[in-house]
C-alpha cells in the first residue's frame, strides 16, 4: 500500500487507534512502539503476555500485537485467549522463529496477521491499520444491532462496499450536528432509511414525522405542515397541530420535496430561516424545534431553472446534501442485501429461508435493478412466498 492509500485509510479511523503490544526484547518493543506512535496509534506495550490481559474483553476497541516468544505465557497461547473471549478481536502475531507451519497454525487459531521478523515498519503499520478499521466496523455493527434491537422498527443500512460505508460515515458525522439535511437518491434507493437513522444518531427525544408531499392533496397541504386555528376555513371546527409542531424536539421527513406547491415553498422557507411558525387562521409565531431531512429523485436545480421549484428554497435545503447510490452502483452488497431481506421476509410470512447457487447469486448481481433496493426487497418476497 503506498503513501497515499495509508493516509486515506488513516482519515477513516473515526475512533482513537489503539494497539496493546506485547514484546519481552526492550529495545525491539521501543522500536516497535514509536513505529506505531507515528502511525496514530496509542500503544500500551507490555513485556509479558500476563500484563495484557486487562484488554482481553469484547469492549476493547483496540487491536493486539503479541510477539509468540515470551516468558510465561506464549503468544499463541494469549491468541486462544483472546479469540475465546471475542472472536472478531484482531490479534497480530510476531515471531522471529516462524515457519510455514506455525504461521498456517496461528491463521487457523484466529489471528489476523502472522508477520515474521525482520520486517519493514510499513508492512507492520500497513497491517495494523486494517485491523484496527475491521475492529471498528464489527463493534459499529455490534452498536446498531444493540439499536435495531431496541428499535425494532428501524430499518438497518446493509452492504459493505465503500459508496454505502461513505453514507454511514455521514450519517456518524452529521446525524448528531441537527443541521438539516437534503437527500437526493433515485426511487428505492433508501432516502427514507438513511433520514431514520439520521434521526436516530441525533439522539434527539422527539417524534420522526415522514410526510410524502408527493400523496398530499394541495387542499389539505397547508393544514397538515403547518396545522390551523379553529375557524380558519370550512369544517375547521377546533385547532390542529400541524407535523412541524408536532414533531417537536424530534424531525422532520419530507419525501418528494418536488411535489410541495410553490405557494408553500416560501412558506416553508421562510420557516426554515426563521425557525418559527404560524398555524393557518393564526397571528402567534410558534418556536419551530426540529430538524428538516428533505428528498427529492430529482434534479431541484434543474427544476427552480424551469421555475418550477424555488431555488432559494434549494439553496437553503442543500447547505448540507448526500447523494444515495443506485443498487447498480453497489451491486456487491447484494448478497448481504438479499439474505437479510430473505430472512426478514421468512419471518414476516412464516416460510423457510430459500436457498440459491453461486450462479444464481451471480446472475442477480449481474442484471439490471431500475427499482434498486426496493425492487431486490421485492424479489426476496417472491422467493420466499413462492418457495413451494
Amino acid at each position: 500500500m503506498n503513501v497515499d492509500e495509508n493516509s486515506r485509510l488513516k482519515e477513516k479511523q473515526v475512533a482513537v487507534l489503539i494497539a496493546v503490544l506485547i514484546e519481552d526484547e526492550q529495545a525491539v518493543r521501543l522500536a516497535t512502539t514509536q513505529t506505531l506512535e507515528l502511525g496514530g496509534f496509542t500503544v500500551h506495550a507490555c513485556a509479558r503476555a500476563e500484563h495484557a490481559h486487562a484488554y482481553l474483553h469484547s469492549g476493547f476497541a483496540g487491536i493486539i500485537v503479541t510477539d509468540v516468544r515470551l516468558p510465561g505465557q506464549s503468544g499463541l497461547e494469549l491468541l486462544a485467549q483472546a479469540t475465546a473471549v471475542d472472536a472478531d478481536l484482531p490479534v497480530l502475531v510476531i515471531t522471529g522463529h516462524g515457519d510455514v507451519s506455525m504461521a498456517v497454525d496461528a491463521m487457523r487459531h484466529g489471528a489476523y496477521d502472522f508477520i515474521e521478523k525482520p520486517y519493514a515498519s510499513e508492512r507492520l503499520l500497513d497491517s495494523c491499520l486494517r485491523a484496527q478499521e475491521k475492529r471498528r466496523l464489527v463493534l459499529e455493527n455490534r452498536q446498531l444491532r444493540q439499536v435495531l434491537a431496541a428499535h425494532p422498527s428501524m430499518p438497518e443500512l446493509v452492504g459493505q462496499t465503500p459508496v454505502i460505508e461513505k453514507v454511514r460515515q455521514f450519517i456518524r458525522n452529521i446525524g448528531p450536528s441537527q443541521v438539516d439535511v437534503l437527500i437526493h437518491g433515485a426511487t428505492g434507493t433508501g432516502k427514507e432509511v438513511v433520514a431514520r437513522q439520521l434521526h436516530l444518531a441525533s439522539g434527539c427525544k422527539g417524534e420522526f414525522v415522514a410526510i410524502n408531499c408527493g400523496a398530499l392533496p394541495e387542499s389539505v397541504f397547508e393544514s397538515e405542515i403547518f396545522g390551523h386555528e379553529a375557524g380558519a376555513f370550512t369544517g375547521a371546527q377546533k385547532r390542529r397541530i400541524g407535523k412541524l409542531e408536532y414533531a417537536n424536539g424530534g424531525t422532520v421527513f419530507l419525501d418528494e420535496i418536488e411535489s410541495m406547491p410553490l405557494a408553500l415553498q416560501v412558506k416553508l422557507l421562510r420557516v426554515l430561516q426563521e425557525r418559527r411558525l404560524e398555524r393557518l387562521g393564526g397571528n402567534t409565531l410558534i418556536a419551530l424545534d426540529c430538524r428538516i431531512i428533505a428528498a427529492s429523485k430529482t434534479d431541484l436545480l434543474a427544476l427552480s431553472a424551469e421555475g418550477r421549484f424555488r431555488e432559494d428554497l434549494y439553496y437553503r435545503l442543500a447547505v448540507i446534501s448526500l447523494q444515495l447510490p443506485k443498487l447498480n452502483e453497489r451491486k456487491a452488497d447484494i448478497p448481504l442485501l438479499l439474505a437479510a431481506f430473505v430472512q426478514a421476509a421468512a419471518q414476516r410470512y412464516q416460510k423457510e429461508i430459500p436457498q440459491w447457487s453461486p450462479q444464481q447469486m451471480l446472475a442477480w448481481q449481474q442484471r439490471d435493478w431500475p427499482g434498486n433496493v426496493r425492487e431486490l426487497r421485492n424479489f426476496a418476497d417472491k422467493l420466499v412466498t413462492l418457495l413451494d
